[in-house]
């Protein structure tokens, strides 16, 4: 471990980490950035003042690299060469000031004691950079978990884009993003970071970052924007997901395999949610049921500049069939273009291997037949030999969009089965799936009735008469 010295500059990713895309609701095609001033390092232990005023001070628990020599127009694959170490660092930021910068964080990031780092540097030398780990501590709780395998952009690929800019001189910091969790703190409050190397030689860490919260007292004057807040800035500073506290449990999903689409579909409606079906799409797997958490991609028409700019590398659609994981359906915007492909074998092999529940495209699909092979069930409109490109440029992913005339959010629950599928709100999730098993129990009495030669006239819906031979019925069994 060595000692940190004062940075020249500090350079800030603002996403980099999948988790915390997919809170915000949006996933860059690139990384981008704002600076730092080397006035606002501070040390383990130190004392950070919530400015008087402010309501939203938040942490950003993330890891910092460190150059270790002057680096000029490198290569991906050569930027991890030019770090000499990494540490903890600790982005503070005060939603409060963020109007004004209009994106450049100058005040809202920029305050004295605004960036710890430490305690320790672990050498970059001694570790893979690939498999590094940050935590963050409120009050003793951990907040924050994110690993490097998470990550948008590797750390390479960072120091390589911003040299082709810059030159990056020995002690320059990089701080490189946070994972989902960040929120706000209060005064009295212990903010703690550590990184760490869990499956390296000796498992180096950075030792526990702490900061402890004051209030401020000294006011904003009048020769400047004042604080302010709205509901908005809140959310984004609360870190707030769409869906607070829903998990979508083995139970849950166990339950939700157990009922039929038209059954959630009709409580759906006695809820006045009439336009919740994605239509129009034919499964690769129309035996199989699909239950899981919707993963978002979408798709613009081309247009030949934007597909040179978005379409090659490691595009959105890339991306997103790398980041689903199991047990979520990623529901792809193809505008209901069948024009040519929105999926392949091998993304939807990567998908398989990934766990993911489904794929769900209301455009075309490229390779059927193989992808029809697979285990994965994919709902598409229909096959094309084309490539993606004639119709589509891949743009967004982990956002709100639109696909067989549904809305679908990332977090929504999608269902399906051989009759179509249904988009679930968490929200209504539970009370939905509960009482379409008693519903289909009741049809099964029905059905078990008119069976026995029962006419339909009181029994179907059931009168008061036919409600108490079905609880006698349901004790019964």
């Amino acid at each position: 471990m060595s000692a940190i010295s004062l940075p020249g500059k500090i350079i800030a990713v603002h996403l980099n980490y999948r988790s915390r895309a997919a809170q915000r609701g949006r996933t860059p095609a690139q990384p981008s950035y704002f600076l730092k001033p080397a006035s606002s390092v501070a040390a383990t232990g130190d004392a950070l003042e919530r400015p008087a005023g402010t309501e939203l001070l938040a942490f950003e628990g993330e890891i910092a690299l460190i150059i270790g020599r002057p680096t000029r127009r490198v290569s991906p694959e050569e930027g991890w060469a030019a770090v000499s170490g990494v540490t903890a660092a600790n982005d503070f930021g005060v939603y409060d000031l963020r109007a004004a910068d209009k994106g450049s964080n100058v005040r809202s990031k920029g305050g004295d004691g605004f960036t710890p780092l430490g305690p320790d540097v672990i050498p970059a030398g001694s570790v893979d950079p690939d498999a590094l780990r940050v935590r963050t501590w409120l009050n003793g709780e951990l907040v924050q978990e994110g690993t490097t395998d998470d990550l948008l952009f590797p750390f390479g690929r960072l120091v390589a884009d911003l040299s082709q800019l810059m030159t990056l001189e020995p002690g320059d910091v990089i701080l490189t993003g946070t994972p989902a969790g960040s929120s706000v703190t209060q005064p009295g409050d212990t903010v703690e970071v550590e990184v760490d190397a869990p499956s390296a030689p000796g498992a180096p860490t950075s030792g526990r970052l702490l900061t402890r919260i004051t209030e401020g007292t000294v006011p904003f004057g009048d020769f400047g924007t004042k604080p302010s807040v709205d509901d908005h800035q809140r959310s984004e500073a609360w870190g707030a997901p769409p869906t607070p506290g829903f998990v979508l449990t083995d139970d849950l999903r166990a339950k939700l395999a157990s009922v039929a689409t038209a059954t959630l579909s009709s409580q759906l409606r006695k809820r006045g949610l009439d336009n919740v079906s994605i239509d129009g799409l034919t499964s690769t797997r129309p035996g199989t049921r699909v239950v899981g958490t919707a993963r978002t991609l979408r798709y613009l028409p081309n247009r030949e500049d934007l597909f040179a700019s978005h379409g090659g590398g490691y595009n959105a659609q890339k991306r997103a069939f790398d980041a689903v994981g199991a047990g979520e359906v990623l529901v792809i915007e193809a505008r209901g273009e069948r024009g040519s492909g929105t999926v392949g074998d091998v993304l939807a092999l990567r998908a398989q291997v990934n766990g993911a529940a489904g794929i769900v495209t209301d455009g075309g699909v490229r390779d059927l037949a193989v992808v029809a092979e697979l285990d994965i069930p994919t709902y598409h409109a229909g096959p094309h030999p084309a490539v993606l490109g004639r119709k589509h440029v891949p743009w967004d992913a982990d956002i709100a969009i639109a696909c067989g005339g549904a809305t679908v959010l990332p977090g929504d629950v999608i269902v399906g089965d051989a009759d179509g599928l249904l988009v679930i709100p968490p929200a209504l999730v539970e009370e939905v799936v509960a009482d379409a098993i008693e519903q289909e129990r009741e049809e099964e009495f029905i059905a078990e009735m008119v069976t026995a030669g029962e006419r339909i006239d009181g029994l179907f819906p059931m009168n008061a008469a036919w409600k108490e031979r079905y609880r006698a019925w349901l004790t019964q069994r």
